[in-house]
């Protein structure tokens, strides 16, 4: 069932009604805006004040960046000037400091330079040093070349010791053997024979044997060696009515000597048996040196009776001298006589030869008397 409205849509009375109703609800909502807005006007203001606030102190803000940034750039340049100095002396420094390492580095390399050479020469001492000892080892491990070099020492040791007529080099012997050096001594003891050979393998192997069973067994290689030597010398070298009865055994080496005379005495009393002499260049000196002194009293022995003759003429020659002498001495007294009776006349000639020169004829001049004896 329809309801039936009080009024009719087309009232004006309901139309009045309603823009009352309609300027109400505005007067409502104004009234309501204005209450907000009056309510909203107080923060507002606070905000105008505070943006306000705000630009003054973004003001400030920039007033103190623009200040803080010319200082900064005023404490930029400062320190880019000092920075400038400091690298120019830093600089400077280290300009100074590599000149005088320059100047260091090239001392040092001159002196490093000078250094290499003297090390450059070293070597090359050395390198020849090393050569000759390699040519040495050679020389002494090849037993033709060893016995040489045995004969090249004696040699210049005979030739400093001896004079050239008192000796011979490699002198064969009646029997065919051919001597390294022989000595004209004469008799007795008669020539005398030296021999440079010497026995080193055994020598050699004796040196490098450790102890025990094998130093033992090179001990006695090396004595039956040198024992061998000594008799083939003995046999060879001393030859009856033509050589003394002794001869000698050089070695070119020292320590061989010593380990001789010093382990194996039994060796030299061997040889003392068999009449060879061992020697070294220390002790050949000396024996050749003895020697010498024995051919110079030989020579003067030899030569007495002609020493004697020669002082007989000598004396002569001495009496004729003095004879001769006083005969010159008494030309020499009569010349003086002479001079003096000439100087006499000389004076009286003077004189007379003045007076005639004075005119003075009155007195007359002593005649002159014959010489006195």
């Amino acid at each position: 069932m329809t309801q039936t409205l009080p009024f009719a849509l087309d009232d004006p009375r309901l139309l009045v009604a309603g823009v009352l109703g309609v300027i109400l609800v505005a007067m409502v909502l104004s009234i309501r805006a204005a209450n907000r807005a009056a309510r909203l006007s107080g923060p507002l203001m606070q905000l105008a004040r505070r943006v306000e606030a705000l630009g003054e102190g973004q003001e400030r803000l920039a007033g103190g960046l623009h200040h803080v940034t010319e200082a900064q750039m005023q404490s930029q340049s400062a320190m880019l000037d000092l920075m400038e100095r400091r690298l120019a002396d830093v600089q400077g420094k280290m300009s100074e400091s590599l000149y005088g390492s320059a100047r260091r580095t090239a001392h040092s390399l001159g002196e490093l330079q000078e250094r290499l050479k003297v090390i450059d020469k070293a070597q090359d001492k050395i390198t020849r040093l090393s050569g000759d000892v390699l040519s040495l080892q050679d020389i002494l491990s090849n037993k033709q070349t060893r016995g040489a070099f045995g004969e090249i020492q004696l040699n210049d040791i005979v030739g400093k010791a001896l004079p050239p007529d008192a000796y011979t080099l490699q002198a064969t012997l009646g029997n065919g053997r051919r001597a390294d050096c022989l000595i004209h001594m004469p008799a007795p003891p008669g020539p005398i024979v030296i021999d440079a050979k010497f026995p080193l393998e055994a020598y050699e192997v004796l040196m490098r044997a450790e102890m025990g069973d094998q130093k033992t067994r090179a001990a006695q290689a090396f004595r039956l060696s040198v024992r061998k030597h000594l008799r083939d010398i003995a046999a060879r070298y001393i030859v009856d009515g033509e050589t003394s009865d002794s001869a000698l055994m050089f070695l070119p080496s020292e320590a061989v000597y010593a380990e001789l005379h010093a382990n194996h005495a039994q060796v030299v009393r061997e040889g003392f048996a068999l009449r060879v002499w061992i020697v070294s260049p220390t002790t050949c000196m000396a024996v050749l040196n003895t020697l010498r002194g024995v051919l110079k009293d030989a020579r003067m022995r030899e030569q007495a009776g002609a020493i004697r003759r020669e002082l007989g003429l000598l004396a002569a020659d001495v009496d004729r001298m003095g004879t001769r002498v006083e005969n010159l001495d008494r030309h020499f007294g009569q010349a003086a006589r002479d001079v003096a009776e000439i100087r006499i006349s000389a004076e009286k000639a003077g004189n007379r030869a003045r007076r005639l020169d004075n005119f003075d004829f009155a007195q007359g001049g002593e005649p002159d008397r014959p010489p006195r004896d």
